[in-house]
Parts: C-alpha cells; sequence; structure tokens
C-alpha cells in the first residue's frame, strides 16, 4: 500500500452511518479496499501520533490553548450533562455544551475552593475545555475518556479502587454544588440543558516527543490540533478551501460531521481531491478505501 507521503488521508466517522446512496459510496465502490485502521476518535489519534505511555491529552490541549502546560500534571475536568434515569444516571453531553466564557467563569467559581482544599487549581481554557492543575505527588486512577462513556451508565465509567474513591468524592460534591447554582435553573428556563457535572479525563504530563508520518493536518478538532502542534507540523483550519489544496501526506479530518455535511458541503471537495491525488478514506470504524485518481474510470463499478 502507498505510504502516508503519497496520499491524502480523510478521516470519517462510522461507515455505518453512509447510507446506500449516499455520494460517498461511489468513490468506495471504484477504490481499492485495503487493510483495516483504528477504531474510534481515540484510537484514530493514536494510530497517527506516537508517544510513550497513555495519550495526556489534558497536557496536550492545555499547552495548544494556553501556553503554560510545562512539566505539571493536568487533567481535563470538562463541563458535562448528567441525566438520572430509572437505572442509575447517563453521560449525555461533554465539552461541547453550548456555553459562553461568562458562564463558565461564573460555574467554576464555586468549584474553586472544593479543588483548592486538595491541592488543585481548576483552569477554564476555553468555555468548553476545563483543566485542572494537579500536584506532582496525587496518583491519578484510570479515567475514561468521553467517546467510551457518552450514552452510558455513569457510574460504570468512574474510577475504581482506591484511588478512585477521593475521586468520586470530589464527583459528588462538584455535582452538588453545580445542581444548586442559579444559572442551571436559568439555563432550563432557556430551554439549555444543565451543566451538572465534570468528566475528568486525559490526565498525564506533556510528552517532551511526539513523532508522526503525517505531514500536516485539516481540522477542527482541540486535542488533533494539540497533537498536530507538539509533533511540529503544520496546522490549518477546515474550510472548503483549504480542504480542497490539501496536499499529499496531510490528514483531513472529516470525523466529527454528519453524513448530510459531507453529502453537502464537503462532496464537491472530496471530488476535487480524488480527481488531483490519491485519497485514503479512513471510517471511524476501522474500514478503508484507497481511490487514486484514474479510478474514476471504472465505470463498470456499482456503489459500495
Amino acid at each position: 500500500m502507498e505510504t502516508t507521503a503519497r496520499h491524502v488521508e480523510c478521516w470519517l466517522p462510522d461507515l455505518q452511518r453512509f447510507d446506500p446512496a449516499h455520494p460517498l459510496r461511489a468513490l468506495l465502490s471504484k477504490g481499492d479496499r485495503v487493510a483495516n485502521g483504528a477504531q474510534g476518535y481515540l484510537g484514530g489519534l493514536c494510530a497517527y501520533f506516537h508517544y510513550d505511555g497513555e495519550l495526556p491529552a489534558a497536557a496536550l490541549i492545555r499547552e495548544h490553548l494556553a501556553g503554560d502546560a510545562a512539566d505539571a500534571c493536568w487533567l481535563s475536568a470538562d463541563p458535562a450533562w448528567i441525566q438520572p434515569d430509572m437505572s442509575g444516571a447517563r453521560l449525555l453531553a461533554c465539552g461541547h455544551l453550548p456555553l459562553s466564557m461568562e458562564e463558565a467563569q461564573a460555574l467554576v467559581e464555586p468549584l474553586q475552593a472544593v479543588f483548592a482544599e486538595q491541592g488543585m487549581a481548576l483552569h477554564v481554557s476555553t468555555p468548553q475545555r476545563w483543566h485542572l492543575r494537579v500536584p506532582a505527588d496525587v496518583s491519578l486512577p484510570h479515567f475514561d475518556a468521553p467517546e467510551q462513556a457518552l450514552g452510558e451508565d455513569l457510574y460504570d465509567h468512574l474510577p475504581q479502587g482506591p484511588e478512585g474513591r477521593q475521586w468520586r468524592v470530589l464527583l459528588n460534591e462538584v455535582q452538588v454544588l453545580l445542581h444548586q447554582h442559579p444559572l442551571n435553573a436559568q439555563r432550563r428556563e432557556r430551554d439549555l440543558p444543565p451543566i451538572n457535572s465534570l468528566w475528568f479525563w486525559g490526565g498525564g504530563v506533556l510528552p517532551s516527543r511526539i513523532d508522526t508520518a503525517l505531514r500536516g493536518v485539516i481540522g477542527e478538532d482541540l486535542l488533533l490540533l494539540a497533537l498536530a502542534h507538539r509533533a511540529g507540523i503544520p496546522m490549518q483550519r477546515r474550510t472548503v478551501s483549504t480542504a480542497d489544496a490539501a496536499q499529499a501526506g496531510w490528514l483531513l479530518d472529516l470525523q466529527d460531521q454528519s453524513a448530510d455535511a459531507i453529502a453537502g458541503e464537503w462532496w464537491p471537495c472530496l471530488q476535487t481531491l480524488s480527481r488531483r491525488l490519491p485519497l485514503l478514506l479512513s471510517f471511524a470504524s476501522g474500514e478503508r478505501w484507497l481511490h487514486r485518481p484514474w479510478h474514476r474510470r471504472r465505470f463498470w463499478r456499482g456503489r459500495a
């Protein structure tokens, strides 16, 4: 198979989201199926970028946004929406909730003392991304990433064991304070979901080195951009014009887009790219197809 440097790689949502009539299926039918790649959001990022240990998402994002991660230990504490149900509670949203900076600062204010008692400091890096600076002597348990817990029972994804107990207690205190916050009453009146919890994940220290075979990335995802920044490769914000101009060796990130958006806004761009360069279509569910410019002449092939 061709190396990354010889094609543009397009990172797409799960294949099952594209119905048989979707225009993208025409590219698949004319391309060549290649070996499966990584699955999921974090799996994909770990396949594109290489480093020692677990992914320290919090330190990477904090450094990208604020430039002060240094050698401290950081933990993401993103604003979240938990919905109680008959069997417990479910994580319905995390890090993508409508929230202004003023609202975020107001929500964080009563939480500061809770974390300060543990020697931690809570920072609002953006309205949707909050970070905890954690003392170096604190042993962090394993925290599941949001993608692993969305839609599932909250209690199946809380940190376990003696190390996890401190964080379960902290989370309970945080949830009580957020539940009582007047801003959440105002949000409910505006038909907005409450910010009634935090989601801890991605703990660790900024890695000294990150390697990648990519030559650059085009996208909007903060962690992807933070990894690219740390790896020292160019980054471009995702627009139709930057996607149209993508070069071999670059990654075009569309995995957060809906199938409808890809059929509408992004389909003309993908057609243009497929005529100009080899295009590796990598789905978040693992399937991959390599489409070369001359493959469009395979008129005898039907839809995949």
